[in-house]
């Protein structure tokens, strides 16, 4: 079996409302998972930062505008199979605030986009590796990341 890697980025986003915290999470349209929006670094320009690719990615994914409120991303793996490839993929995730926008101006890799509580995300992901880079989220944020930092 051929083996190959991908690096992709992507966001674990919060949006406060009032004295509540709601994240974004995004529903695949084939694989049909829960999961944050993320997509592969440099799919539309060759030298694109992990960065700007994890902000474009949340933009086309998860339908708002956002930035990054913690410089050092989260880093998940996971392997996975395609047809007769097995993929290793690194997710770097970004800890960021949303802008603007609503989720429900996805693209079409999406089927479902919304915002939820802390307790329907972690109930809701499909992924232990999501779930676990979303716990490290929580604490990040928590220590004050979220208040501008």
């Amino acid at each position: 079996m051929k083996m190959k890697n991908e690096i992709s980025s992507g966001g674990i986003v919060f949006k406060k409302k009032g004295d509540k915290t709601y994240w974004l999470i995004v529903q695949h349209s084939q694989h049909k998972g829960w999961v944050f929006p993320k997509g592969l670094v440099g799919d539309e320009e060759i030298q694109e930062s992990k960065e700007k690719a994890a902000l474009r990615e949340v933009n086309e994914e998860g339908g708002v505008k956002t930035k990054i409120v913690y410089k050092e991303p989260i880093k998940t793996q996971y392997t996975y199979r395609f047809k007769d490839m097995l993929i290793k993929k690194d997710v770097y995730y970004f800890l960021m605030e949303y802008i603007s926008g609503d989720p429900k101006n996805h693209d079409w890799e999406i089927s479902n986009a919304k915002f939820v509580t802390k307790e329907e995300a972690i109930k809701t992901l499909t992924y232990k590796t999501d779930r676990e880079a979303f716990e490290k989220a929580l604490l990040i944020y928590s220590s004050g990341a979220g208040e501008g930092n």
